[in-house]
Order: structure tokens, then C-alpha cells, then sequence
């Protein structure tokens, strides 16, 4: 089989201290000099879908660990079922992997290229005796594989001379028979305990047009057969796979030694990921998106890479996401809220936090003069002095957050009260005289009160203090927005399970929630789609690339403020 990556041998390099179980193998693997060429992974995704979270674990753990010894990263897409495949979703993969900073470079392959030497490989097993073509139904074959308990029993069509074989497969190539007709198999051990053994197809008949090699083929290969052939030809050395592959590992062994590969790339497991409240299911997504039960794959609540960005998440959180789980032999499930933290703490010193008013309660200073503002300098982030400070208009008609006043305070709240005083975030003391209501609904129209000004912050206060220091915008300079809150989409971590089931009944009633009319602090500069601030006191938003136009901002929240991921604690 020729390689169809040939490259200079590399001398890769061998991390000082092996950090898990993968880079053990790898390692031992290289110092042992089993390999003549340098250490190479690869991803391979089927283009019939978007990327999820679950993607990323599996691009980070072989892009960093083909870095790491100093070798390649390959892109390759597993395009070989013409029923589901689309170029959509290929540009898409491309573009997602190079915003999670893992550009494969010039190494991006097609597995539809290799369809003559996968052919070739498939008529060499046939000569070979150790494949042949099958008439079974699809139903059938089932069937006759037996069970978990219960050993298989062969096809009335397993004794076929290679010849015969050879010439029917031929016929199936040129299309011969309808869909369904005939499938080839490899000839194994239909006893074994292994099901993946019992004689799996390698190839099955399929008319219809493929999105790169339009109708030029009519059967394809399953992937575990054109896998390990397209792993060889392109110099992969390291074919890691989800924890879900394991029992497939024995069959992709098999079509390396059968086809006599020399310096075999070698499939090796890593556990699978998964997130509470979240499905990564292609099946499932694709049908939350085809239902309309969400807009879209890049819906803000989906796990997509697509719907993570749009709402805010950073590739950087999503490394730190990955580095933080580590790589994990089996399935784990894990929080959500992991996650959250992690983009928390990517944001926290590098954005600008500015105010913004979710819930509007109109506050007149009585004594402020009439007409009159001024400018505030107020730092941009208290974290990072690098980021410098802004100046924001103040003037004598403010808002706050409704939130923030209550007329008759319960314990322990520190914030506006009739006839109290707090701070306003980077401003002046205010006083609450008066609390105006609309005549016959009772509700609370606006605040009257006073400022001190000679509280203006950094300014002497007397000795004064305050219990709370609240933020707020000016009403003639505030800038109307609309802001979305997401929460879990899914109450559970499934979808249907049963007929009749609808999605429904699995979608979270309080996932999204949209607020209008918010008031924001003028933004400086030209904010645009992706730009991302800390709301004080509400959280970090991003500015969202959907809804959002020249005229109206729109804002994506990415996570509130408040930490709930546990294991933070043990840090």
C-alpha cells in the first residue's frame, strides 16, 4: 500500500514526564523506534453535522498529543455514506477546528479520495479467500450473527470460490444490482465472542450522488473497513479513538494484518465526554434543529461549537475545559457547570466591565441641576489596570435595577431603601426621599432622590458609609438593547426514548429568556458581533452575530456571575 503522505523521518520529541496513559503508549512507542516516520493523529468526523463539545475533547486530545512529539495533525472527513454528507458541514468542521486553534494545515483529507485503493485493498482480501460477497438481507445478516450469548452461523454464501467472488463484487461496483442486493464481508470466525469478527460488511450497495465523486461510485465501504486503509495511507501512526471503539480495535488490527501494512498505525481508546443537561447526539441535534425547536445549529443552548461561539464561550475555555476533565479511560459525565467555570475565569481579565440596567426604575436626582451632565472616570476592569478606564455620562435622570430598591427592606438587604443611602459605582452618594406609584395599579414609576456632591467617588465622605454600592446608566445617554438568558436545554440529558414521545416534554421551559428594552452605559469604539463585556453584577455577555444590527445591539449571556462548579473548592 503506498503512503500517500510521504515525509522525511523526524526524530520526535519525548515529553520529560509522560502527564497520562495516553502519552505512556505513545512514548514507549517512540522509544522503542517501532515507527520510521514521525508521530501522526488524526480527526476524523463524518461531514453530516456540526461539531459538538464532545468534538473538541477528541481534536484537542490528538492535536496536543501530535504536537507534543513534535509530529502531525491530520483533518480527515469520513465521507464515504453519500446519503447523509454535505459540503456544508465540511466548511463548517474546517472553520470550527481552526477557531478551536487546531489547524490541521495542508493535512486536510477526504476518506472519498481513497476509494480506489480502498477497492483494491477490498478485491486483494477477496483473492486472498478471506473476504466474499453475500446475498443475505440486511435483516438476515442480523440474524445469522447471533447474539452476546449465542455464536453466529455462516452465510450460505460464505463458501463462494474467490473468483466467483471477485466477479460479483465487480458487478457490484458497476452497478449491477439495486441497494440492499449484496454486501461484501470479511470471511472471520462467525463463533467468535467478539460480534465486530463475525464476518462484518466491508462494503454495501448505494445508489445515489455523493457530494465530491458525484456518481461515480455506487458502493462504499463501512468505516471499519476504510478506516485503518485510509490511516495507513496517510502515515497516521496513533489512531485514537472514543472509549466506544474498543471492541472495533480487533477488526481494524485485522485489516492491517491481513493486508500486510507495514509499520501498522496502532488504535488506541480514550473515554468519552459527556455534559449534564446537554445532548450530543448528531441524531438528536439534528432533530431539535429540523423540528425548530431551536434556532438553528448554532442556537446559543445547543453544544455545538457553532452555538457555544455565538454565545460567547473562547476556544481558550474550551482547552482549559478539556485540560481540566484530562484524558479519561471511560465515560464521564460531567457538569456543566465545569464548563462555565472555565470560561469565567478565560473572561475575567480580559474584558471590560460596563453597566447595564436589565430591569429599569427610573431615579431623579432633585437636586442635580437641570440639563446638566458630566463625564466619570471608571475603571474597566479591577482586575487588569491594563485594560484602563472609561469615561461615562452622568447626569440628574438616572436607572437602576428595579432589584435594587425595596420600600420596605428585609433583612439583610444593602441596597437603595426609602430614606436610605448608597453608593452609586463610581459616582456619588444618593438618598431615597420619595418612592412615586401609579395612582390605581399601585406600581412604582420612579424614584426621587438626592446626591451628595461630595461623595464623587474617591472624594471625602465624613466618615459616612454605605451598606451597598449599585450601578446604573444615564437616561439621556443609556442605549436600548435586547438581552437573551440561557439556562439547561434539556431537563434531563436524553431526548425521546419511546414512540409518541416529542421533544417537548425533554426541553427545559425557562431555557431562554428575553429581555427588552435593556440600558446599557455608551459602548466606546465600534463594538461588533462577538465582542464580549462582564455586565457588573449580571455576568458576561457577548454581543450576538444573529440578532444583532447597526441600529440594535443584541446580547447573548455566556454564564452569570455566581460559581456553581464544586470543584473548584479543591483546587
Amino acid at each position: 500500500m503506498t503512503n500517500v503522505n510521504e515525509s522525511v523521518p523526524a526524530v520526535p520529541a519525548v515529553p520529560a514526564v509522560p502527564e497520562n496513559y495516553m502519552d505512556k503508549i505513545i512514548r514507549e512507542d517512540v522509544e522503542s523506534g517501532i515507527y520510521s516516520r514521525e508521530i501522526c493523529t488524526r480527526f476524523p468526523p463524518e461531514p453530516n453535522g456540526y461539531l459538538h463539545i464532545g468534538s473538541a475533547f477528541a481534536i484537542y486530545t490528538n492535536y496536543e498529543i501530535a504536537h507534543k512529539y513534535g509530529g502531525r495533525f491530520h483533518l480527515r472527513f469520513d465521507d464515504t455514506n453519500p446519503l447523509k454528507e454535505d459540503m456544508e458541514y465540511v466548511k463548517s468542521i474546517i472553520e470550527d477546528i481552526e477557531w478551536l486553534g487546531c489547524s490541521p494545515g495542508e493535512h486536510i483529507y477526504y476518506g472519498s479520495d481513497y476509494s480506489e485503493e480502498i477497492c483494491r485493498s477490498a478485491e486483494e482480501l477477496i483473492l486472498a479467500g478471506k473476504a466474499y460477497v453475500c446475498d443475505l438481507t440486511p435483516e438476515e445478516v442480523t440474524a445469522y450473527r447471533g447474539t452476546l450469548t449465542e455464536p453466529g452461523k455462516d452465510s450460505p454464501y460464505r463458501e463462494r470460490s474467490p473468483e466467483e467472488n471477485l466477479r460479483l463484487f465487480r458487478e457490484m461496483r458497476n452497478g449491477d444490482y439495486p441497494n440492499g442486493a449484496k454486501v461484501l464481508r470479511a470471511k472471520i470466525d462467525m463463533g467468535s465472542p467478539n460480534i465486530n469478527l463475525r464476518d462484518p460488511v466491508l462494503y454495501r450497495i448505494i445508489h445515489a450522488e455523493h457530494y465530491r465523486t458525484g456518481d461515480a461510485w455506487c458502493i462504499y465501504p463501512m468505516y471499519d473497513f476504510a478506516h485503518p486503509i485510509q490511516d495507513a495511507m496517510e502515515g497516521v501512526t496513533h489512531s485514537l479513538c472514543s472509549i466506544e471503539f474498543k471492541d472495533h480495535r480487533p477488526l481494524y488490527e485485522w485489516v492491517m494484518n491481513e493486508l500486510n501494512i507495514p509499520e501498522a498505525p496502532k488504535q488506541r481508546e480514550f473515554g468519552r465526554v459527556n455534559l449534564t443537561g446537554v445532548v450530543t447526539s448528531k441524531r438528536y441535534l439534528r432533530a431539535l434543529v429540523a423540528g425548530k425547536f431551536v434556532d438553528g445549529w448554532d442556537d446559543p443552548r445547543l453544544p455545538t461549537l457553532r452555538g457555544l461561539r455565538r454565545r460567547g464561550f473562547t476556544p481558550e475555555s474550551i482547552k482549559d475545559f478539556v485540560r481540566e476533565i484530562g484524558l479519561v479511560r471511560n465515560t464521564a459525565m460531567v457538569d456543566f457547570s465545569l464548563l462555565e467555570h472555565c470560561v469565567r475565569q478565560d473572561l475575567k481579565p480580559k474584558v471590560p466591565a460596563i453597566m447595564a440596567v436589565l430591569n429599569p426604575l427610573k431615579v431623579v436626582l432633585t437636586n442635580y441641576e437641570a440639563g446638566a451632565s458630566e463625564l466619570l472616570i471608571i475603571d474597566n476592569n479591577s482586575e487588569n489596570a491594563e485594560l484602563g478606564a472609561r469615561k461615562v455620562p452622568f447626569s440628574g435622570t438616572l436607572y437602576i435595577e428595579r432589584e435594587d430598591f425595596m420600600e420596605v427592606p428585609s433583612k439583610g438587604f444593602r441596597r437603595l431603601t426609602l430614606g436610605g443611602e448608597v453608593r452609586l459605582k463610581g459616582g456619588y452618594f444618593i438618598r431615597c426621599h420619595e418612592a412615586v406609584k401609579d395612582a390605581e395599579t399601585g406600581e412604582l414609576l420612579e424614584l426621587r432622590c438626592t446626591y451628595d456632591p461630595d461623595t464623587k467617588s474617591g472624594g471625602g465622605f465624613d466618615g459616612r458609609k454605605v451598606k451597598g454600592t449599585i450601578h446604573w446608566v444615564s437616561a439621556g445617554h443609556a442605549v436600548k438593547s435586547d438581552v437573551y438568558l440561557y439556562d439547561k436545554l434539556l431537563i434531563g440529558n436524553d431526548g425521546p426514548k419511546e414512540e409518541g414521545e416529542t421533544w417537548e416534554t425533554y426541553i427545559h421551559p425557562d431555557s431562554i429568556t428575553m429581555l427588552k428594552d435593556c440600558l446599557l452605559e455608551p459602548l466606546e469604539g465600534n463594538p461588533k458581533p462577538g465582542d464580549t463585556f462582564q455586565f457588573l453584577r449580571h455576568g458576561y455577555f457577548c454581543i450576538d452575530s444573529k440578532h444583532s444590527s447597526d441600529h440594535r445591539l443584541v446580547f447573548n449571556r455566556i454564564v452569570p456571575l455566581k460559581d456553581t462548579w464544586k470543584g473548584k473548592e479543591g483546587k
